[in-house]
């Protein structure tokens, strides 16, 4: 090691495999789980806009914090690659198959593993049976599955609008949208949840996940239908099973996962601002306003998963060697003092976050995403007008993981 390398490692810079054991931070845990924004504001100010970290199983990475940083990576492939099995670490060993991180950064045949003209195949697929998805009426189904939620607490006076209407409305519409049927979705709730949270029971629930979309993608492969599963059979593009599988498991969790968290929030900034709520209620206030007031400030995803590095390059000030892993901050690059000094100054018209990636592998789905919030809380607010939080907002508690943070509850009260 020369004498620049090694001052650059002693001031914090360098590698983060060559960091792994001296006292990095940990992007899981308990204080992880409680305070994930102290733990970016403080990486910022030791490290910079890039920062060595460990993942679960202390499992080493960069975590960009910057937001030019973060655009750089997302917004080009070629140095930074989608495909894990260029992953250093895990192509030399050091990263077991069974680890509970592999579910969120793993190679598979889908097209958010894939870059170039692989990427573009599978995309296309994807695109394709998400908007003929779309067209087919997807208001329609949020609005059914709306009052159907609504109806199974109207009458008691009272609810938590993360369990009993956020966590469900968003998987009760994909199921509608994939093809599968509401019962299996409704058990896929939790298995998509464990997955991003990790841990030992990650594995499992993924396996749940995969072998319940392989059976939806043999039903439909006998009898087709006006859905999700049956557009990535038929698609020109020519998906084998594995790749269908992979796709309605990508779709899935991260329609439901991000879609279920984003409308729980919007909730939850609405119910603590009497002003948005009476705005909302009258119609003077529009609801695609405070959504995005919320991508801004509590994207559904905190970290993305995850680029490769595709050669030696600096970054952020550090050098990031061929292979290594990096992690995306979304709500670190949304806070970034540099291109937003005031995080209390509106960012109303403003549609440059990252909570929906960026590049080649933006959300496909966004729409959709937002259609469903949109209308779940147009019907909510219209159903129950005199919804009000029933408790002080300063008991709302949230629960973090490496790559989001979720609301733990939303409790409300209103007229019988």
């Amino acid at each position: 090691m020369n004498d620049s390398t090694d001052n650059a490692l002693q001031a914090g810079r360098g590698c983060p495999v060559a960091h792994h054991g001296a006292d990095l931070t940990r992007l899981y845990g308990p204080e992880a789980a409680t305070d994930p924004v102290g733990i970016y504001e403080r990486l910022r100010k030791e490290h910079g806009s890039v920062a060595p970290v460990l993942l679960e199983g202390d499992v080493p990475a960069w975590l960009v914090l910057g937001y030019r940083d973060n655009r750089r990576v997302l917004d080009n492939p070629r140095q930074f690659s989608r495909d894990a099995r260029i992953w250093r670490d895990w192509r030399e060993g050091r990263i077991e198959e069974t680890s509970p991180i592999m579910p969120m950064v793993g190679w598979r045949p889908d097209c958010v593993s894939q870059d170039g003209e692989p990427h573009r195949r599978l995309r296309g697929a994807v695109t394709d049976g998400l908007q003929a998805a779309a067209a087919r009426g997807i208001r329609r189904h949020v609005t059914r599955f709306a009052n159907k939620q609504i109806d199974a607490f109207a009458d008691a006076g009272r609810a938590d609008l993360v369990a009993d209407y956020a966590e469900q409305l968003p998987m009760l519409v994909l199921t509608r949208m994939l093809g599968l049927p509401a019962a299996d979705g409704l058990r896929l709730i939790e298995s998509c949840a464990q997955v991003f949270k990790g841990g030992e029971g990650a594995l499992e629930h993924n396996d749940r996940i995969m072998q319940i979309l392989a059976e939806l993608a043999e039903r439909k492969r006998a009898e087709p239908g006006s859905d999700f599963a049956t557009a990535l059979l038929e698609h020109p593009a020519g998906l084998d099973h594995d790749e269908v599988v992979s796709h309605l498991r990508l779709v899935l969790i991260a329609a439901h996962t991000t879609t279920s968290n984003l409308l729980a929030r919007v909730l939850q900034r609405v119910l603590t601002d009497a002003a948005r709520l009476s705005g909302l209620v009258s119609g003077e206030l529009n609801i695609s306003s405070v959504v995005e007031e919320v991508m801004w400030d509590i994207p559904p995803l905190s970290v993305l998963p995850g680029r490769f590095a595709t050669a030696d390059l600096e970054l952020g000030g550090h050098h990031v060697q061929e292979g290594e892993l990096l992690i995306l901050g979304l709500a670190a690059g949304n806070l970034d003092p540099e291109v937003r000094p005031d995080s209390a100054v509106a960012v109303q018209g403003n549609q440059s976050h990252l909570a929906f990636s960026s590049g080649p592998h933006e959300c496909p789905g966004q729409n959709i995403g937002q259609s469903i919030i949109e209308i779940g809380v147009d019907v909510l607010l219209h159903r129950l007008p005199d919804l009000r939080l029933a408790v002080p907002p300063e008991e709302l508690t949230s629960t973090a993981s490496t790559w989001e943070s979720r609301l733990d509850s939303l409790p409300v009260e209103f007229a019988v």
